[in-house]
């Protein structure tokens, strides 16, 4: 057990090993001899911190690998290199795999009564450039840039914000780093393990160059000119992307680090030499040297991939490929596709936009009786069978079976196929009136013709609304589908111009007692069923609106209830009765849940769990099963 001041957690594959147990050797990668020998870098006994991070691979599936080797993957955008953090997953605390929190980047982390934490570094910890890595690095970010009008103008994150109020930060010596709050912050340790990290911390030694307090004037103009930018703080920030990794001089912390000589359609990550974790055998991760990582258009990842040109692939793909998949599988005898559960609440859908700017529509989107009965009208087990072969699960937006606050209750609330009761709904709202199509009449005479807006990037999507399309009629409903650009479509429902969206459901469908339900509260913009509301709490009060429905301030109230809840038994408490909500409101129109994410792997690929959830958060998809961890293995013995 590694025990957390406060709390413990368990550590099911991942180790953490005192200085002194350290008397295994430690072996050179093959890929940096050369370097080594010629001096460009020192031995890997001394790039490595004093206590790594130590993990012990000996389980059932689980081996212990070897170095080497490129691993190809795809992504559709060129900014989704992004995904290189996301996948290597190195924080400064983490998730393991039965979703328990441990340190990663830190040595350790006291907890006490969630008000102080005290992070522990590890001593000798560098950057990748071979800098050392210490609590500097975190008194940069904290007092430059958190704190710099011009830098952050909205300053720290609210995840730092305890009714209103920051915490005192101090830095006692190189490795401690503290942070105090009069109350208690439960967030804050999980959200460090975050999918997107809030990267508390900065190379100070390179970033100072370009800020304006430590630059010299002279040089820090010149880089201004140089990058066409009108200021050093613009400067600063583009050169500051420790989750975009776009910067290939920007120094990680990450597993790999970005190479050169890539090009704007092959992006090239390689081994990082001062990587924090070894296995118990002395071999430093990751064990492959090279990640090849290229963008390609989104309607070729699923052929590329069949035609075996990824060894790991599961981003742009869907359930619609595993036909194809399967057949390359067969074919070629390169790799296997894998279905993993889905860790989204859900996998498809609609969210009415509550903060529509038409009056009359509004008022129809904010009655419950009106969510209720596209709910009903919506025959889930037809696109089920239709789309997925009835291996999805027909279900409202709730927490998933893997989480404790799974409720079978909530999973069937107005998901049920009723169109004689939401045609009721609907009569009963004083929507009686047709014109001759049948299509109901709204009180102001105009047509019910609902639109709902999509970024049409999923074809299961849209086929699930030809679907839909056809039962919403039979109740008087008119579904008009606008496909958009994703971020075009994020600007209208933000704007309150979009009528109703589809989305995902909550990124994160398997909440534990230490998950914050800031995302069933009215707190965030990116919520489509209520982005005004969302921006009038992250703005406190500056933009957006104030929320005017009572369940809506019902559970604000109870978000602000569990960040002041002591213990889980609290905090589970406070969670169940916010599904509750969710379940009788419909704010959120799922259609299936579950639907399994294929994951192709190379045959030579090693490591990679043959069962797992796909999750964004807590997940970051492939990072919380290690990736630093897969090897390639060209033998032929089975995984």
């Amino acid at each position: 057990m590694l025990k957390f001041k406060g709390f413990c957690y368990g550590i099911v594959l991942v180790v953490c090993l005192a200085q002194a147990a350290m008397a295994t050797l430690v072996y050179e990668s093959a890929s940096l001899n050369e370097a080594v020998k010629s001096g460009l870098l020192p031995s890997v006994e001394n790039r490595i911190p004093d206590e790594p991070l130590i993990v012990d691979l000996k389980s059932k599936w689980r081996k212990f690998g070897k170095q080497g080797g490129t691993l190809r993957t795809m992504v559709t955008r060129t900014k989704d290199i992004r995904q290189m953090v996301v996948y290597g997953y190195a924080r400064l605390v983490i998730f393991n795999e039965k979703y328990a929190l441990t340190p990663d980047i830190l040595a350790n982390l006291e907890n006490g009564k969630n008000k102080k934490f005290t992070l522990h570094l590890r001593k000798g910890h560098r950057w990748s450039d071979g800098k050392p890595f210490t609590s500097a690095d975190f008194e940069y970010w904290w007092v430059h840039v958190a704190n710099n009008k011009e830098l952050t103008p909205s300053g720290p994150p609210d995840f730092l914000r305890v009714d209103g109020k920051l915490p005192k930060v101090s830095f006692p010596d190189p490795q401690t780093v503290i942070y105090e709050w009069e109350k208690s912050n439960p967030q804050f340790i999980q959200t460090l393990a975050q999918a997107r990290p809030p990267f508390i911390f900065r190379p100070a030694h390179y970033l100072k160059h370009y800020h304006q307090k430590f630059a010299d004037p002279y040089l820090l103009e010149h880089a201004i000119k140089k990058k066409k930018v009108r200021s050093w703080a613009a400067l600063h920030n583009k050169l500051d992307n420790m989750y975009k990794f776009d910067n290939g001089d920007l120094p990680t912390l990450q597993p790999w680090v970005i190479d050169k000589k890539g090009t704007k359609r092959r992006r090239i990550f390689t081994r990082n030499p001062y990587y924090h974790r070894i296995d118990a055998n002395g071999v430093q991760l990751p064990y492959i040297d090279r990640v090849e990582m290229s963008v390609v258009g989104a309607g070729l990842v699923a052929a590329k991939t069949n035609a075996g040109e990824a060894d790991l692939q599961a981003r742009g793909l869907s359930f619609k490929d595993i036909s194809i998949l399967k057949k390359g599988e067969k074919d070629g005898g390169k790799y296997k596709t894998l279905l993993w559960a889905n860790g989204a609440a859900s996998q498809i859908t609609i969210y009415p936009n509550l903060n529509y700017a038409d009056p009359t529509w509004r008022g129809v989107l904010r009655d419950i009786r009106f969510r209720r009965a596209l709910s009903i009208s919506i025959d889930r087990r037809m696109i089920n069978r239709t789309l997925y072969f009835g291996l999805a699960k027909e279900s409202a937006m709730t927490a998933l079976p893997a989480s404790p606050f799974f409720d079978p209750e909530n999973r069937s609330a107005w998901a049920q196929y009723d169109t004689e009761l939401a045609n009721e709904l609907l009569d009963e709202m004083g929507l009686d009136e047709r014109r001759a199509d049948g299509i109901r009449l709204l009180h102001d005479g105009r047509p019910l013709q609902l639109v709902v807006e999509t970024s049409g990037e999923r074809q299961e999507v849209e086929n699930a609304l030809s679907i839909i399309t056809d039962t919403w009629r039979d109740i008087g409903v008119k579904l008009i589908v606008r496909p958009l650009e994703r971020d075009i479509l994020r600007n209208r429902v933000n704007a309150g111009t979009s009528m109703a969206a589809v989305w995902f459901g909550w990124d994160n469908g398997i909440p534990q007692p230490y998950t914050s339900p800031a995302y069933l509260a009215p707190r965030q913009q990116d919520f489509f069923a209520w982005p005004k509301w969302g921006q009038y709490y992250q703005t406190g009060g500056e933009a957006g609106e104030k929320p005017d429905m009572l369940e809506a301030r019902r559970l604000l109230y109870l978000a602000v209830s569990w960040d002041q809840a002591f213990t889980d038994r609290q905090r589970s408490k406070i969670w169940r009765k916010m599904l509750k909500i969710h379940a009788e409101q419909v704010y959120g129109i799922s259609v299936l849940t579950e639907a399994p994410q294929p994951v192709v792997v190379s045959n030579k690929l090693r490591n990679v769990p043959q069962k797992a959830i796909w999750s964004w958060e807590p997940g970051a998809h492939f990072g919380i099963h290690r990736m630093d961890e897969f090897y390639f293995d060209d033998s032929g013995a089975a995984q």
